[in-house]
């Protein structure tokens, strides 16, 4: 794929970063509870690399913060380190798992993307964000139990996608 290709296919996936959650925000904590915005910088990852997925998980919550306001300043930094998280281990990891079947290298690298970005956004709450407030029973309300509806959406939804892309050839 051509880097002016990876380059508007990251776009659209920022784009999505302000579209997705304004759909979910109807809802009161509709953002920590379906992860709206997790969607579109996980694909980023997977469909353009790591530099790109990158890209779009700092981008994505940042545009969407200075034009919606979602998500809040308060949440905005760990959001983004997160985020980045996502796009960068997808993009990463993906090119480089090769089980013989695709579906396994998608589940693979997108849990291994959920945990190190969940870990991550923990310890950068523990040691700078939240320092001194935050908890293990914090980031397990957030992380998980909260957070348990987008997984399980991001589990089903992201396979799903980069499957009906690759069986499509609009990757190429």
């Amino acid at each position: 794929m051509s880097n002016s290709k990876k380059l508007v296919l990251a776009a659209l996936c920022a784009a999505l970063c302000i579209v997705l959650p304004m759909a979910f925000h109807t809802v009161p904590n509709a953002g920590s509870i379906f992860l709206p915005m997790h969607i579109p910088v996980l694909l980023c990852g997977f469909v353009c690399g790591w530099p790109y997925g990158l890209a779009c998980g700092v981008l994505g919550p940042l545009l969407s913060s200075l034009t919606t306001g979602m998500p809040p300043a308060a949440i905005l930094p760990s959001m983004v380190c997160e985020l980045a998280v996502y796009g960068l281990v997808t993009g990463f990891l993906f090119p480089r798992i090769k089980t013989g079947r695709r579906a396994a290298d998608i589940y693979l690298t997108l849990l291994t993307a959920m945990v190190c970005g969940r870990v991550f956004y923990g310890v950068l709450n523990a040691l700078i964000f939240r320092a001194g407030a935050y908890s293990m029973e914090l980031w397990l309300s957030a992380a998980l139990t909260t957070a348990l509806p987008g997984i399980v959406i991001q589990l089903i939804v992201v396979p799903v996608i980069l499957l009906a892309l690759e069986k499509s050839r609009l990757l190429r």
